[in-house]
């Protein structure tokens, strides 16, 4: 079979992890570049990672999620934040890196950028808070793949309350808002979640083929 698709029969959304181990460096540094190369909207990136390793920090976000036991015995915690305020500049930072990256004139690309601020600005704020937010699923789903290769589990939640977190994280003032988090270690012996069949839908029902 694929090792892809055995990687998804591995993983699972983990309910009890192993608080004795830890993510390795060399592994951690492979799921920051998984994340960093996930394919988003333009290309423009419009959030922030945050990942805590701090037990005070992780039991203080416990509370604003529910009591959660997997975001303190988890080895660490990914915290997904959107840009609430995303403007001219976000791009103007994009066309200087991508000029800079690719070793050209930015001004060469400036049309380009032109053309995303129209498409993008012209927008409500409160539906390009919408769009930057759902970029934020497709990274976490480089960090879920990537993790599992690697034999690392991780578990999205969305069950937390935002203006806790932020508050916590200090996030309102770096014009952030947190989206989804996800911790990432290793499962535990005793979690019998583990042993039980992954339930989707069959072939047949989810996909319509024309």
């Amino acid at each position: 079979m694929d090792n892809f698709i055995t990687h998804q029969n591995w993983r699972y959304a983990t309910k009890k992890f192993d608080s004795t181990k830890k993510i390795e460096k060399a592994d951690l540094d492979f799921l920051k570049e998984a994340i960093r190369l996930s394919v988003s909207s333009y290309g423009l990136q419009p959030y922030q990672i945050l990942i805590i390793e701090n037990p005070f920090v992780k039991e203080a976000i416990k509370n604003a999620a529910y009591n959660q036991s997997q975001i303190t015995d988890a080895s660490h915690l990914f915290v997904f934040a959107n840009y609430v305020n995303f403007t001219a500049q976000h791009i103007d930072q994009y066309i200087e890196n991508t000029a800079k990256t690719r070793k050209i004139d930015s001004q060469n690309i400036q049309g380009y950028g032109d053309f995303m601020k129209r498409t993008l600005l012209n927008q409500s704020t409160e539906d390009l808070n919408i769009w930057s937010a759902k970029q934020t699923y497709i990274a976490l789903t480089n960090l879920v793949n990537a993790a599992a290769e690697r034999k690392i589990d991780v578990t999205p939640m969305e069950g937390f309350v935002s203006d806790q977190v932020n508050s916590i994280l200090d996030l309102n003032s770096k014009n952030l808002n947190a989206v989804l988090i996800a911790p990432a270690g290793f499962r535990a012996l005793d979690d019998e979640t583990q042993h039980l069949n992954k339930v989707r839908k069959a072939s047949t029902d989810l996909f319509i083929e024309i």
